[in-house]
């Protein structure tokens, strides 16, 4: 095997979930039927690499400074949204009618793994609490360990500075039946019940 296509190979497995087989088949068939979309997909890569950062105010990226989100007038400044990843903006944006900002912390809470308030950009989160904009923070991280401890952190972080902390409910799926549901998320439904109104 030349070098070249065993570095191809190996250049493959930097994406999540391509194993050796996996990045062995992408590169064939880029050498085989998809030198185009290969040359496309490099210059994409690149320039992508080279313009992508993040946000200045919520930490998603953005090729600009201020992302379009953050700059759009029609969003409720009053609402800011957290999220881990930018995946997870992503999925509330187009699953919800929310209209409010984000803080996207590229993260969770990890002391393990050496993942700090300050790798997750908290102090800047805090100083946009302290401007008195945000009535309400809503804690969206994922029901992890991790994430519950994050979301823990934030809900003080949110009362220290007056801000009404929440979190979006977690539980049974709609349309589920309660004999498929998993243990787990049976037992945090029914911790984490609510009273019915009129």
């Amino acid at each position: 095997m030349s070098s070249l296509l065993e570095q191809l190979i190996d250049a493959f497995r930097v994406l999540p979930g391509v194993g050796q087989k996996s990045a062995q088949r992408m590169a064939y068939h880029v050498l085989e039927r998809g030198r185009d979309g290969g040359r496309h997909l490099a210059h994409t890569l690149s320039e992508a690499v080279e313009k992508v950062g993040h946000c200045a105010r919520c930490r998603d990226f953005s090729e600009t400074e201020i992302c379009a989100t953050c700059a759009s007038p029609s969003r409720d400044a009053q609402l800011l949204c957290v999220v881990e990843s930018p995946a997870d903006r992503l999925a509330i944006e187009q699953a919800t009618g929310y209209r409010g900002l984000y803080f996207v912390l590229q993260g969770r809470l990890s002391p393990l793994d050496g993942i700090g308030p300050r790798e997750l950009g908290l102090d800047r989160l805090g100083q946009r609490l302290a401007e008195g904009e945000v009535q309400e923070l809503i804690i969206a991280t994922n029901p992890t360990v991790e994430g519950e401890a994050t979301a823990h952190y934030l809900s003080q972080l949110a009362r220290g500075h007056g801000v009404k902390p929440s979190r979006p409910a977690h539980g049974l799926p709609l349309g589920g039946e309660l004999e498929y549901v998993d243990r787990g998320t049976l037992s945090h439904a029914f911790g984490s019940r609510s009273e019915i109104g009129e």
